[in-house]
């Protein structure tokens, strides 16, 4: 169903760019189901112990809107062919370096390849060039844009958001202790809000997503 033209060069530097960083394989990183932030963390956290010296080309990156209603495509739990998904928010790994070698998206939750360079990502998951073209559609999701040791020494939760009324899980949480810092046990809202004015990083619609890193 999805088709993409991807420039050769491109696709050679994107390649050099996969050679650079090394990650476990999909089945082999963290991964706890609806606990997007933290799996992502956990990569971040991969890079920061095996190879620190591309820790400053790796970013979080947190997409949602003010209504906290996204639809992404290629999503493992999409139940239709073309596995569309509507999150509240989602959170993807990004590794771009600034010397054109292209940019690589980390989605634990996709059904693409992992990682994948995001000039295939992009028009496949957000289908910014088959549906909804429309100024709505292009401000509809927003990115806030995170480096990635900066996200390792901010982010905080306490998982409260998986939790029913009664205490139940809504999904069990990841086995390990929550994820805190000196400051905060919880400000998890703070990353999925698209308001510049809260919390850290960068935001940008998707048109300056795109300008940023492809």
């Amino acid at each position: 169903m999805f088709s993409f033209k991807a420039d050769i060069q491109n696709e050679c530097m994107e390649m050099n760019s996969l050679n650079e960083l090394k990650l476990p394989s999909k089945d082999e990183c963290f991964y706890t189901s609806c606990y997007c932030e933290e799996n992502v963390w956990k990569l971040c956290e991969y890079v920061k112990n095996n190879q620190s010296s591309l820790l400053p080309a790796c970013y979080a990156v947190f997409i949602s809107n003010r209504n906290q209603s996204i639809p992404l495509w290629c999503q493992k739990s999409g139940k239709d062919e073309d596995k569309l998904a509507v999150w509240d928010y989602h959170v993807v790994f990004i590794y771009s370096q600034c010397n054109d070698k292209g940019t690589l998206v980390c989605d634990l939750d996709s059904v693409l390849p992992f990682p994948v360079p995001l000039e295939k990502y992009a028009p496949m998951t957000f289908q910014y060039e088959t549906c909804l073209k429309s100024i709505y559609h292009s401000l509809l999701l927003y990115f806030r844009v995170i480096p990635a040791e900066m996200f390792l020494k901010t982010f905080a939760s306490d998982r409260s958001r998986m939790r029913n009324p009664d205490g139940t899980w809504i999904k069990d949480p990841p086995p390990y202790p929550c994820l805190s810092t000196p400051e905060s046990t919880n400000n998890i809202d703070e990353f999925i809000s698209m308001d510049p004015s809260v919390g850290v990083g960068e935001i940008l619609n998707l048109n300056q997503f795109l300008e940023k890193f492809l």
